[in-house]
């Protein structure tokens, strides 16, 4: 008898795959019992049940590790609490590499598997031939051997999921398509499912491949395509050992894995073919549907394969499989709540990690739309890192022909991608390509990274040693503290709001003191209740109860949908991101350089650091704030957008009295990190607070308002502080040498203690510089006389705790 449909529910899941059924799990499993998941077909049918089904417990951050190894935990907990087998094939998983840079990454990802206790082994070549003689081990370096990981049966992950969550009180009903997204007032109302309308508080999408068209029916930006992912099934191979790990051969884009007695191959290829490129839709009824064979396409990495593994010469080819696998922009999930409609969840865009994620993907999924907010840094996954471009169909499907490739290529630093380029440019981009801009994407606009000199190519040559562009950023930083640098900080993220009570909604979202006083600037955070930091900004007071919010390019559409959670419905948040380019004009002979284009008077007295104003340059107003990220006397300022090209060229011009140089953003991150400025995403997170990043002096005791994240503050202000931020030089004072990154283990003698979140090099300093936290109970006074360690690849470099930045700017008081 057919289970009839309810009339209400609190949450709709849409999708019974791995992720739905999660997420269903998890939210009965916490609480809200009153949970319902809709499958338009059978659980599986989509992509999930084509899996490969590997799991893997490393991630490429902590909150991905996170993840990871919850997911298999989960598994094997469910396998016995409700009696349903995973299907899990735990022999280990081995990553080999055959390059240098392969071979460094892998060394990176060893070394910081120490932080999340992921056992990891270092393999030599011999070790690997004695070991698995499957493998041609000829041109391979090493490898690193994963003894946790594994596979698991997709379906049996699936239905062991969908009867833990019909145990927990979810209900499941499949052959029951949602036909309509319903809203009111801008918030989720309900569904229609075969005509029948369910009330609703929450959806969370789950639909995989279809995620992207029904939000598009529905006004939402989802980017993710899919496209066509192959691999084959070999017939039965004689004394295969059924112990096999699952080998990943990156460097040759293809895995191994032993299937019942046979080997299945698959291919993550640098080229992919998107999918259904005539319709550019998935269609309805597409559920357990295969493509037609393409073996044109598979047999080159096939050959690849058999030079490699060469029992695979000999081995007939059972199965051809081609299906489709859908991928977003940068190969990392979509999670979180949309910001088109309150209370419109998504839990998608795995990138084919479904299986190894699904678990933890579908609790943080639970616990997002139960807290409201996340306290874990998990931007990466956040869907609010995208804007509506994103998702256009002419930009996510030639992206996707990339980011597929980009699970088995080099994961190189600073690497930025080809496809979906020049969506968003400066009006004087062309202006910044004569000078020898290297371009990169930051908040969807082309913006310099740096410049080449004497006419070298304006390219990355990628490396996890010395960096192509140390030149450039050595000169740029180095003419930035002698004479003026010009940066471009068009992307900055800028909302305004006006009205009668904007300056008291503002004091109810921010920590800091915001003042209502023309030209007054102020550096705050916004936290969620529990007082992480949300949202790293400034906020400018343009006329009295008129102000504007500055925050990170990357930033955009998070900051924007965090401020306008709490502001009144009534008040307006104005975007006006895209109407200003901004020039940043830092260094100690920015105000004589400004004072040459401009009447108005510069100097200390009438223009203080920490306010702004008004000024003309050859007849356009331009609003200009006296603020430094690089830690120099310096200007910001705020053209209109069609005035730009103009501005810019007569900076240009007039800069080559005072040494001007044209400056890029590896400039400018390794001059905020010598002033020792953190920066959000990196070094502060909603998983921090500010007590422990060292940044109470943003949290105001003067205002008597009860902020957003107060009370929580005020708890953790009576607490010990867990860990702190701080700041290390290594002792080895050569570029490259290592290449600091991020998430290297920190070292007190041979203990772990904590973690990088930011590295540079600094050429004004001669110094390898990186940012971390760390949990000791010595004070930094004491630190100094221990030994200190930070490891990369395997090697422990010694370092030193600085007890002040680099560089102790006076730009303030000058």
């Amino acid at each position: 008898m057919e289970k009839k449909l309810p009339s209400s529910t609190k949450v709709v899941v849409i999708g019974g795959g791995v992720v739905g059924c999660s997420v269903a799990y998890h939210l009965a499993k916490f609480g809200w019992k009153d949970t319902i998941l809709l499958e338009r077909d059978q659980l599986t049918s989509g992509t999930t049940w084509h899996a490969a089904g590997l799991v893997s417990q490393l991630g490429p951050t902590a909150a991905v590790t996170k993840i990871r190894k919850y997911t298999l935990d989960l598994y094997k907990e469910l396998e016995k609490k409700v009696d349903h087998s995973a299907g899990l094939r735990l022999n280990g998983a081995l990553s080999i590499a055959q390059h240098k840079g392969r071979w460094q990454e892998l060394q990176r990802q060893a070394t910081t598997a120490q932080l999340y206790d992921v056992d990891v082994r270092i393999l030599d070549k011999d070790q690997i031939k004695k070991n698995y003689p499957i493998i041609n081990t000829d041109e391979v370096i090493g490898g690193i051997l994963m003894p946790g990981d594994g596979a698991a049966d997709p379906s049996g992950v699936t239905h062991m999921l969908a009867k833990a969550a019909r145990l927990e009180g979810a209900q499941i009903f499949e052959k029951s398509p949602v036909d309509e997204i319903l809203t009111k007032d801008g918030k989720i109302s309900g569904v229609k499912v075969k005509g029948q309308k369910i009330e609703c508080e929450y959806i969370v999408l789950a639909s995989g491949m279809w995620s992207r068209q029904i939000g598009e029916k529905a006004g939402v930006s989802i980017p993710l395509y899919p496209a066509e992912h192959f691999y084959i099934i070999t017939e039965p191979i004689e004394n295969l050992s059924k112990t096999l790990p699952v080998i990943r051969d990156f460097d040759n884009r293809t895995y191994i894995k032993e299937d019942a007695g046979k080997i299945l191959v698959g291919i993550f290829e640098g080229n992919s073919i998107p999918a259904w490129s005539k319709t550019n839709k998935v269609p309805e009824d597409f559920s357990f549907g295969e493509f037609q064979e393409n073996f044109e396409h598979f047999e080159p990495y096939l050959a690849s394969a058999i030079k490699r593994f060469p029992i695979l010469e000999t081995a007939g080819i059972r199965k051809f499989f081609s299906g489709p696998e859908s991928f977003t922009p940068d190969t990392n999930t979509l999670l979180g709540e949309v910001p088109e409609i309150k209370n419109f969840f998504v839990s998608c865009g795995l990138n084919s990690i479904g299986i190894g994620s699904g678990g933890g993907v579908g609790k943080v999924t639970a616990e997002w739309l139960i807290n409201g907010h996340i306290n874990e840094d998990i931007f990466s996954y956040d869907i609010k890192r995208f804007q509506k471009f994103h998702s256009e169909i002419g930009f996510i499907k030639n992206r996707i022909t990339e980011t597929l490739g980009d699970l088995y290529g080099m994961h190189w630093p600073f690497k930025q991608h080809k496809t979906s380029r020049n969506i968003k440019k400066l009006p004087h981009h062309e202006n910044l390509k004569s000078f020898g801009a290297c371009f990169g994407v930051s908040g969807g606009y082309e913006r310099p990274m740096w410049f080449s000199l004497d006419g070298e190519k304006s390219e990355y040559e990628y490396s996890y040693n010395y960096q192509n562009w140390y030149p450039s950023a050595e000169y740029e930083t180095n003419n930035t503290i002698k004479n003026v640098g010009l940066f471009d900080l068009s992307p900055f993220s800028k909302f305004e709001i006006k009205s009668e009570k904007a300056h008291q909604e503002l004091q109810k979202i921010c920590t800091a003191n915001i003042k209502n006083e023309i030209g007054k600037c102020t550096y705050t955070h916004m936290l969620n209740i529990d007082g992480g930091i949300e949202t790293d900004l400034t906020v400018i007071c343009l006329d009295k109860d008129y102000f504007r919010i500055i925050s990170s390019a990357a930033t955009r559409e998070r900051d924007k949908f965090h401020i306008r959670k709490y502001l009144s419905r009534e008040i307006e948040l104005k975007d006006v991101t895209d109407n200003f380019c901004v020039f940043g004009v830092f260094g100690p002979k920015s105000r004589d350089l400004l004072e040459s284009l401009s009447t108005e008077d510069f100097k200390n007295e009438n223009f203080k650091f920490g306010t702004a104003k008004n000024i003309i340059i050859d007849g356009i107003k331009i609003w200009a704030q006296r603020l430094s990220y690089v830690g120099e006397l310096g200007f910001e300022l705020y053209v209109e957008s069609q005035d730009a090209k103009k501005i810019y060229e007569l900076i240009i011009n007039k800069g080559k009295d005072y040494n001007l140089s044209n400056c890029g953003m590896h400039a400018m991150d390794i001059m905020r990190m010598e002033s020792g400025f953190l920066h959000w995403g990196h070094d502060i997170s909603p998983e921090e607070n500010q007590y422990q990043a060292g940044l109470s002096f943003t949290i105001s005791n003067k205002k008597d308002i009860d902020f957003v994240g107060k009370k929580a503050l005020d708890k953790i202000r009576q607490t010990k502080i867990k860990s702190r931020f701080a700041m290390f030089t290594l002792k080895n004072s050569k570029p490259g040498e290592p290449l600091l990154l991020h998430d290297e283990p920190i070292y007190l003698d041979d203990k772990i203690i904590g973690r990088t979140t930011s590295g540079n090099y600094s050429f004004n300093f001669k110094k390898n510089l990186a940012f971390g936290y760390i949990k000791t109970d010595l004070t930094n006074d004491e630190l100094v006389k221990k030994n200190i360690f930070i490891e990369v690849e395997k090697i422990k470099h010694k370092a030193e705790i600085l007890l002040k930045p680099l560089k102790q700017s006076n730009f303030k008081i000058n």
